[in-house]
């Protein structure tokens, strides 16, 4: 008898030992489509493309799910899935992503799949985690040839032909061009059409302190310091004894030296057409303009190979140090978590989980 008290007694110096202390970190999930939760996740998507330095902005297409935590000692935490889609803007372009296009399937999308967590906290979203990648992916490919059998999928972007591409419209542009000496910056995306024998490339570019017509040497041109980006779309065909060259640049506004990451009015865009040989390159001043040059014969030179077809997203918070170290008790995951039920604080136990994924506002790759 005396041994089954000991054993009762000991049982309950345990239990009293293994039980948490304080109170237990309850989180809540409300509908995927809640108007603050799409808050949140326009909130983390702008976070993402004020970090994109390549490729092409992203907007919200779903919210895959959602847990609402508390924070100590104010605010909430958004924990969130979201899938993004490429739009047609890219990250020089400086048109608010409400006005920008998503690229659509036939034109090859590409999809992105971000995990964030955006603090809330007097009434204003910040992002203090971010974690992205994307892919147009195999089903991508699939979906593509469902819509339009014929139309092109994406290229590697070391394709030599893609390459080639690039240089040639890029020449072509500033051979035309009475202002700066314009350099890659990068290829975008390319795609490689069988009939007729063409490819279709995508790059961005940056004006130089060289003037176009003065080049001798384009190794000694520099960057301008007050950085001026531009956009180009080029189609370069196989043609008997050469090929033709077609190739549209939009050059923006000057950027200053330490840019703002909220995009310009996109009011302030404006495209003028301009065919070959044409009046002088406008001036720096004009927020934007185009030239379309072709057709012409350029020779093809080797370039750097990039083992790519898109930008993947999980390139875009490379070095970028995450804010959550800052919100001290804020946000632990791994205590044992409760779930309480939208509306209902401290309800722990057993819920019917709301709607999610939300609803997809463009399409589903």
């Amino acid at each position: 008898m005396k041994s089954l008290i000991l054993l009762v007694c000991l049982a309950q110096l345990w239990g009293c030992h293994s039980a948490p202390h304080g109170p237990q970190l309850t989180y809540s999930q409300p509908n995927c489509d809640d108007p603050e939760t799409e808050q949140a996740a326009l909130a983390a998507v702008d976070y993402l493309n004020s970090h994109l330095q390549q490729g092409y902005k992203h907007v919200l297409n779903q919210i895959d799910k959602v847990k609402v935590w508390p924070r100590r000692p104010f605010g909430v935490i958004f924990e969130l899935g979201v899938d993004t889609l490429e739009s047609t803007c890219h990250v020089f372009d400086p048109t608010a992503l409400a006005n920008c296009t998503v690229r659509q399937v036939a034109e090859h999308a590409v999809e992105g799949d971000c995990d964030f967590r955006v603090l809330k906290q007097d009434g204003q979203f910040s992002v203090v985690f971010a974690k992205c990648d994307s892919s147009p992916g195999a089903d991508s490919a699939e979906d593509v040839r469902k819509v339009c059998p014929q139309c092109p999928l994406l290229a590697q972007l070391n394709d030599t032909r893609v390459v080639h591409a690039v240089e040639a419209a890029l020449a072509a542009f500033n051979v035309q061009n009475n202002g700066s000496y314009f350099q890659l910056v990068e290829t975008s995306r390319a795609q490689l059409v069988p009939l007729p024998p063409s490819t279709r490339v995508e790059f961005a570019i940056a004006a130089t302190d060289c003037v176009a017509k003065e080049v001798a040497d384009p190794a000694k041109c520099n960057l301008l310091a007050e950085k001026q980006y531009g956009f180009c779309k080029a189609t370069v065909t196989e043609k008997l004894g050469g090929e033709e060259v077609a190739v549209t640049c939009t050059v923006f506004q000057p950027q200053p030296a330490a840019p703002q990451p909220q995009p310009a009015d996109p009011t302030m865009s404006v495209l003028v057409a301009v065919d070959p040989p044409g009046p002088a390159f406008p001036p720096a001043g004009p927020p934007a303009a185009a030239m379309v040059v072709g057709p012409m014969v350029v020779a093809a030179r080797p370039g750097p190979p990039l083992h790519r077809t898109h930008y993947d997203l999980r390139h875009a918070f490379s070095g970028v140090a995450s804010a959550e170290s800052a919100s001290g008790e804020a946000f632990h995951p791994g205590k044992a978590p409760g779930v309480t039920q939208p509306g209902v604080a401290g309800a722990v136990g057993p819920m019917v989980l709301p709607p999610c994924p939300g609803r997809v506002r463009h399409f589903k790759v």
